[in-house]
């Protein structure tokens, strides 16, 4: 016989003494603990005082009949749906066992009981009690850590707004943006943000696969569609019944599929690959892209009815270095996150740090600052994180190629480009100088006063320069 859930407590709820003392002794005998009630208006009473795990409920009762304890449950308390209610009946009252269990009870026992399968019944439901908690609290993990949009700036600010309007239309929405900007993070809030929110969120990476396997993870298979399919298979569009599905990098599936993937879009169905028969889905369609999709289409290279078909709705999610004002919130967020997930005690960031993360261009976006914040995390032997442990240079361009620092000045405005070369040639006098002033200045022809009154100015840390 399986062990009861550790130190679970059961209210036991009947009118028959006789009945209650049996249960009691019975329960107590299996390793549970106790409380009894010997009518409907004490048991609601000792739920709100004693938090049962598990409620064993007589129908027939006075002043409150089981059946309106589940009624008074259901309406005014959250924990009616959480605890786990079997109703005990007499033979041939079944017909009110079951419209007790339309009520919500879990299950139902009929008297006289076995004890081996009362012990049984009782165990199945605190199981699916215990599953069904594990399951909100991994649900809540997954909200907390990929549906949080962090940001200020105006730019985020109408395109969560627009994000949310959509929500909650079955419209295709097309993301665009460059790689790291959020997309998926933005496609899993939208999920969250509709009434589809209970039901999958699916997502299939459209380039990390050949045009092979990319049909067989979309559609499935059926039992020997090909070498190896010994049973059937479901793919990830049917997974997503009901819910929402996410196609990243839709701009670089293959022809063949976008064909196949309008259907879906224009019919609700599809065939399995190997199979004749439809299969019908309910689902709703978000896609991302870096790339030009309109110059696909132009090159043809992606079907013009597909695209108009995903871009109902366009949202371009801006870059990190045209949102500057949401590092300091982004930079605080990702390092509260990831001190957690280590496990470290409470980090800060330097002053000098902040500074740094302003300054530099993130040509990936918020991938890249996580990912900075992260290392910077992990490698930090003290409570503050410095600029050292980011690893970012100032030399490297937001294209990420060796010669892209002059594009990048280029397409700043004048006095914001010179701005940004001159601190990007100090630094690397400094870097070469092993951050002694003197000879870093003697490097770019200046007085040593003069270059420290500039690096005062433009707010170089101290940890990048000395005055000897």
């Amino acid at each position: 016989m399986d062990k009861p859930i550790a130190k679970a407590k059961i209210l036991v709820v009947d009118d028959d003494t006789d009945i209650i003392t049996v249960l009691r002794d019975r329960l107590e005998a299996l390793g549970y603990g106790t409380v009894c009630a010997g009518d409907g208006l004490h048991a609601l009473e000792l739920i709100e005082q004693e938090t049962p795990h598990l409620m064993l409920l007589d129908l027939e009762m006075p002043r409150l009949s089981g059946l309106d304890v589940l009624k008074r449950l259901a309406q005014s308390r959250p924990l009616g749906y959480e605890m786990p209610v079997i109703v005990m009946t007499a033979h041939g009252t079944i017909t009110a066992a079951v419209q007790a269990m339309k009520q919500g009870a879990h299950d139902f026992l009929t008297k006289p009981f076995d004890v081996d399968h009362l012990a049984i019944v009782i165990t199945k439901a605190l199981e699916r009690a215990s599953l069904a908690r594990q399951v909100e609290c991994l649900r809540t993990e997954i909200e907390a850590r990929y549906a949080t949009i962090v940001g200020q700036s105006s730019a985020m600010k109408s395109v969560v707004e627009m994000a949310k309007r959509t929500a909650n239309s079955d419209a295709g929405v097309l993301l665009l943006g460059e790689s790291g900007t959020g997309k998926e993070l933005f496609a899993r809030s939208m999920h969250q943000w509709s009434p589809r929110r209970a039901m999958p969120f699916v997502v299939i990476n459209c380039v990390a696969l050949t045009e092979t396997l990319l049909e067989n993870e979309l559609f499935g298979h059926e039992k020997g569609a090909f070498t190896g399919a010994d049973r059937l298979q479901k793919g990830k569009i049917e997974m997503a019944d009901g819910g929402t599905i996410f196609l990243d990098e839709i701009g670089d599936m293959p022809m063949p599929l976008q064909a196949k993937l309008l259907r879906v879009l224009q019919d609700h169905e599809f065939q399995r690959v190997g199979g004749t028969r439809t299969v019908k889905v309910n689902i709703r369609v978000i896609a991302a892209t870096n790339r030009e999709l309109k110059r696909a289409v132009k090159d043809g290279r992606f079907r013009e009815d597909l695209f108009f078909r995903l871009n109902v709705v366009t949202l371009t999610l801006p870059p990190l270095r045209d949102r500057t004002d949401d590092l300091p919130c982004l930079a605080e967020f990702f390092l509260s996150r990831h001190v957690r997930e280590t496990k470290k005690g409470p980090m800060r960031l330097a002053p000098d740090t902040l500074a740094a993360i302003q300054r530099y261009t993130w040509p990936g976006n918020v991938r890249e600052l996580d990912n900075a914040i992260a290392r910077a995390v992990v490698l930090s032997e003290h409570d503050l994180i410095t600029p050292d442990l980011l690893a970012l240079s100032p030399w490297d361009s937001p294209a990420g190629s060796g010669d892209g620092s002059l594009a990048y000045y280029l397409d700043l405005p004048y006095h914001d480009s010179m701005e940004e070369h001159s601190m990007a040639v100090i630094r690397h006098a400094l870097d070469r100088a092993d951050g002694n002033q003197t000879k870093a200045a003697e490097r770019l022809k200046l007085q040593r006063t003069y270059l420290a009154r500039l690096i005062k100015q433009k707010g170089i840390s101290s940890s990048e320069s000395s005055a000897s």
